[in-house]
């Protein structure tokens, strides 16, 4: 397997992961099912989002990518949909966002 498909594959599953926990979040919020795991997954989230800030808005492995293609388009490091890996910070930081508010709510009210 070449590099830029071995970082496509990783970034994918990393992406995976994230994915998978926001939408627990948001299960923890909406069933009020809130254990020691939902503040690691919340905390896990908040981290990543330190990590997209520290290198500017790109993930690590975007930027490893871009070692072996010049392509332009959002896709080119990852397996997943143009429309979806264009605004996947949006799409994904809305229903997180969903989830900590729901989360918030149950523990505080």
């Amino acid at each position: 397997m070449d590099k830029l498909r071995a970082i496509k594959l990783i970034h994918t599953l990393v992406w995976v992961f994230f994915v998978s926990i926001i939408f627990y979040t948001v299960y923890c919020g909406v069933f009020n099912k809130i254990t020691v795991l939902t503040w690691i997954a919340i905390g896990l989230v908040i981290l990543e989002g330190l990590v997209l800030v520290a290198f500017k808005m790109f993930c690590p492995l975007t930027l490893l990518a871009r070692r072996y293609s010049d392509s332009e388009k959002e896709n080119f490091d990852i397996y997943l949909p143009l429309f979806v890996a264009r605004y996947n910070k949006q799409i994904f930081t809305s229903i997180f966002l969903i989830g900590l508010i729901l989360v918030l709510y149950r523990t505080f009210s």
